[in-house]
Order: structure tokens, then sequence, then C-alpha cells
């Protein structure tokens, strides 16, 4: 796993401006990488993780996404994971665990404002497909 921290704060209010945000995360970086934006109140990006995934990580870090989650005082965040494109609409398990970590996150007061699927061109939002 590795840190960024963002420089300047850019909102991630809406699905184009979070695919605009994420976007650049999968030239080149592979598929099997999640990308996890914390945002605070006004959606402004306030910290940047990168997780690596794949098939012998499946599921999502939820652990370490609500550790950062409570050390940072965010508000929420939004995850972007690349996926071959035959699996861009998503896998029942990608849905499955993305709704217990919105459950899990939300105990603790922190919304799971989307998870954008990125495949070559093509980029599902969760949020906006009606899975999240």
């Amino acid at each position: 796993m590795s840190y960024q921290r963002a420089e300047t704060a850019i909102v991630l209010a809406g699905v184009e401006a979070s695919r605009a945000f994420f976007a650049p995360c999968f030239g080149g970086r592979g598929r099997d990488s999640l990308w996890v934006a914390h945002v605070d109140e006004q959606a402004r990006c306030i910290h940047l993780a990168s997780y690596r995934g794949g098939e012998r990580q499946p599921g999502l870090p939820a652990p370490e996404i609500l550790r950062d989650a409570a050390r940072l005082g965010s508000a929420g965040v939004v995850l972007a994971e690349g996926h071959s494109a035959d699996e861009a609409r998503s896998a029942a398990a990608d849905v499955r665990a993305t709704r217990e970590l919105a459950g899990a996150a939300d105990a603790l007061g922190v919304t799971v404002l989307d998870h954008l699927l990125f495949a070559d061109t093509d980029c599902t939002s969760m949020r906006r497909s009606g899975m999240l």
C-alpha cells in the first residue's frame, strides 16, 4: 500500500469529477490496483491511497480503508478499481464487498460515495448503476 498527500484540494462531487480524477491512475498501471480517495464534508480530496490487488487478494482491504478514514477524519471515500473489459460491469463479489464496506463505514460516520470500475475506455459507477 502506498500513500500520497493531495497537494491541491480537488473536489470529487459526482461521477464525472471522480472519473476525471482517477482516470490517470490507470494509465499503464495495470488492472490490479485499487485507489481510495478520502474526502472531507465538502467532497475535497484530503488523502489518496493505493492498494495492490488481483486474484491473490480478492475483495477490498476494508480494515485498512476504515483505519485510514478514522485516522484522517474522513467524511467519505471514493473507490476506483481497474478491471478487464469484460469485468467492467462488476462481479457479484465486488458489489457485496463494497456494500459490506459501506455498512461498516456508515457505522463510523463515513460514507462510501462511489466505487468506480475502470476498464480500457469504460468506467462504471456502482452508485449510478444502483449497485451501491
